[in-house]
């Protein structure tokens, strides 16, 4: 009886390195791409793309022919991170930058490459910052990426403050931001919560949909995966940020971008002048439902806080103290 064979390998490295090579190469490809708003040509290998990758199977077809785009028009997705995915189907690895991370992750998603999500879902837990985690949590909802959405609202509620601040906060969709606003362990205030959501609303107003800022074409770094826009850095302070938007024109009132997200604020937790100002504020660029603002009040004057019907009154983690506060755990009667 014969020995059945035995599969012997060879070095991994060097058949590595030769693939490698034949990425975005012009040498032997039968396929060509056009990919990201900057239109960089990109050749590949179909039998490789199709073997590897079922969405490419799918697109590409099983031979060339009339019914295959010439070039392959890619317009969603970025150079760099298309390059990326080219890497990993070519040698099944890939080197991988906190920069474009997450718009290899929203390519690897929607090429259904199951692995490669894998490994972007681990790169993105080990360099999550202040700057990245909005964006991070955006690409996690709009996705449905469980584990990553709980990891970055855990880096928020931790760093609450910085968070606030960032670019990408400000483009969170109201999907995004409504688990943030429903969280006790927010280390913030609640009146800076309360500016930080004004600020987000404006950007909203300005843009006319969430994820495109009235400054997205200056920005030079990740797309806003919620609506393929740039976005990178700082912005300027959240009390600043109507003066930030200001050469544009509203397109949408601020209480109407607000509105999915505004019953979360606990406008109960802020002392009477506190709410007394607000309330001045919002008769100037309304933002809250006149009668949440009268729920606040009630509480304020029944000395009572509002336990039997949710969260309005339950102080988060970072909650400054106020005289009133101590009536807010006694029930209405």
């Amino acid at each position: 009886m014969e020995t059945p064979g035995l599969v012997v390998h060879g070095e991994a490295e060097p058949f590595s390195t030769a693939l490698r090579s034949l990425v975005n190469n012009r040498l032997y490809s039968d396929v060509r791409f056009v990919v990201g708003q900057e239109r960089q040509e990109v050749f590949a290998h179909r039998c490789l793309l199709a073997c590897r990758c079922n969405f490419f199977q799918r697109l590409l077809g099983p031979e060339p022919g009339p019914g295959v785009p010439s070039p392959v028009v890619l317009s969603t997705v970025p150079a760099e991170a298309f390059l990326a995915v080219l890497e990993f189907l070519y040698t099944n690895s890939v080197k991988l930058y906190r920069h474009s991370v997450l718009e290899v992750l929203t390519a690897a998603v929607e090429y259904g490459l199951e692995e490669l999500r894998e490994i972007c879902l681990e790169f993105v837990v080990k360099v999550l910052d202040v700057e990245l985690v909005c964006e991070a949590l955006q690409v996690a909802v709009t996705f449905g990426l469980g584990p990553l959405q709980e990891r970055c609202i855990a880096f928020i509620e931790a760093h609450s403050q910085e968070a606030l601040r960032t670019r990408g906060f400000l483009e969170l969709s109201a999907s995004a931001l409504l688990p943030l606003l429903r969280s006790d362990k927010l280390c913030v205030d609640e009146a800076d919560l309360i500016l930080a959501a004004r600020s987000w609303a404006r950007v909203g107003a300005v843009s006319g949909e969430k994820g495109i800022s009235c400054r997205g074409a200056e920005g030079s770094g990740r797309r806003n995966p919620a609506s393929g826009q740039r976005a990178s850095g700082q912005v300027p302070p959240l009390a600043h940020a109507q003066g930030w938007c200001s050469q544009a024109v509203l397109e949408r009132p601020v209480a109407e971008v607000a509105a999915p997200i505004v019953r979360e604020l606990r406008l109960a937790l802020l002392a009477p002048a506190e709410l007394s100002a607000l309330e001045e504020q919002n008769r100037r660029e309304p933002l809250i439902p006149v009668e949440q603002i009268v729920e606040a009040w009630k509480c304020h004057a029944m000395r009572r806080g509002d336990a039997a019907r949710g969260a309005s009154c339950r102080r988060r983690k970072g909650t400054l103290p106020r005289e009133h506060h101590r009536f807010l755990d006694l029930p209405f009667k």
